[in-house]
Formats: C-alpha cells, structure tokens, sequence
C-alpha cells in the first residue's frame, strides 16, 4: 500500500479489530480458482474454498450467529466490484457446522456450505484438493499461502482485489504458551504469520496452502492483525476427513 492510499485510510478509519491480508499483496487475476466470497446483502463477510462442484468449505463462526439464510456464494471473482464475466453468483441452500464447535476458543472451526446448483467449471472457476493426510501437513517453519479480501490494516480498510500471502508455519507448543493463546489452543488448530504479515477481518473461512493442496482454514486472531504474540489460527483440515465425507454424501 503506497504512502497516499495510506494516510487516506488513516483520515477516513477508527482503529478497528478482526481478521486480514496484512504484508500482502495482490494475486494474479483469477489465479486461484477455488477463491469464494461468502456474501450477505451484497457485501462480503467471510471466505470460502470450494472442494467439489457443488460445495464450499469455510469456517463455522463465520455462521455462529445463525446467519445462514441470504448467503450468497461469488465464485470466479478477482474484483469484488467489478462486473467481470468471469463470476458465477450462487445461491447457499444449506450450512454445516461442525457439531462440537465452540464459540470460546474457535476450536473445530470448519463448516460446509452446499450451492443451490453445481459451478459451471471454467478456468477461474475450479475446486482445490484439500489434505487427507494427517502425516503431510506442514511442520514448523514450513512455508504456506493464504488468500482473501480481509482488511490490509487494523484500521479496517478492505481491498477490491483478491490478496495473498506467504508466511510461516509456528512451533505449536509457543502458540499454547501463556503469553499466547494458552488453553485456547489446541491441537485442531495451526498457527502461521510473520512479521507484519498476518490474515485479518474478512479473511476468515478462506484457504491454507501447502504445496498447492489446502491444509488449514483461516479461523481467529488476536485483536490486532501481523501481532507476533497473537498470530493467525488455522483449523488442520486433516482432522475432519470423516466428518467432510459424511456431510457431503448424506
């Protein structure tokens, strides 16, 4: 974000909390495919990931509140307001929310979301594999990408084009440190940042990846995005193969 940009967000925002693409930068048009925005009233709210031709995969608090009626799902977009041909608008007839999800902690934060129809498969339009494998998810250190249209700042302003991010995986047992999340982590979770790179409000629900597959889901944060005690949350996607299999052939 270039120093003019910058100092209007300062003039026009309070300071603000939540989840973003802070360090980011832009993504290729129309380069990730799978990337949806989960939208109520014509805003967006939350991310999304679609898995199959027919469902999205998300975070439940996103949903918490009972807002599960009026989403609409945008597939295919790079500018959220920009009138692209690309864009396929559908219609979100049914929410899963993990059933131990807890509101407290973020723990288990994974929902399903099933389309009114099938996509219409195009090339900005296409699912994402997502890991099976409890053995393959990234270890400390690793490198790993996430995307979204969540605040660039903690001053809430929110970008038109899709943004992404690379940081780095965390050693678990400091994200359970007192001084960090403490009790409230837990082993279903992932944490990744770096310095002044975090997600951020609006990020949540949008896709983790490793190595092209997607391994976690953007789920909470510390009231400031890019804190390096507080770093982003992801839910390890490996922890629910059962529970994504039942729901979809139910």
């Amino acid at each position: 974000m270039n120093r003019l940009i910058f100092a209007s967000v300062l003039l026009y925002a309070a300071s603000q909390t939540g989840e973003c693409i802070t360090g980011g930068k832009e993504a290729g048009a129309h380069s990730r495919p799978y990337m949806a925005s989960l939208q109520w009233n014509g805003k967006h709210e939350c991310g999304g990931f679609l898995i199959s031709s027919q469902w999205i995969m998300s975070a439940a608090h996103c949903f918490q509140d009972g807002r599960t009626s009026g989403v609409k799902a945008v597939l295919g977009a790079h500018s959220l307001s920009g009138a692209e041909d690309t864009k396929q608008t559908f219609d979100v007839i049914a929410v899963y929310n993990h059933p131990d999800f807890s509101i407290s902690n973020y723990d288990n934060d994974i929902a399903l979301l099933k389309l009114d129809k099938p996509i219409t498969e195009s090339s900005a339009v296409k699912s994402v594999k997502f890991q099976r494998d409890e053995a393959a998810d990234p270890k400390e250190s690793a490198v790993v990408e996430t995307a979204g249209w969540g605040s660039l700042n903690n001053l809430g302003g929110r970008p038109d084009k899709l943004q992404e991010l690379s940081i780095t995986v965390m050693k678990q047992s400091l994200c359970g440190r007192g001084d960090h999340y403490g009790l409230k982590f837990t082993s279903n979770m992932l944490c990744a940042a770096e310095r002044r790179k975090d997600t951020c409000d609006g990020d949540s629900g949008g896709p983790l990846l490793y190595k092209d597959v997607v391994v976690g889901i953007t789920s909470n944060g510390g009231k400031k995005c890019g804190s390096s005690r507080k770093p982003g949350l992801y839910t390890i996607i490996s922890h629910y193969t059962n529970w994504i299999d039942n729901t979809i052939t139910q």
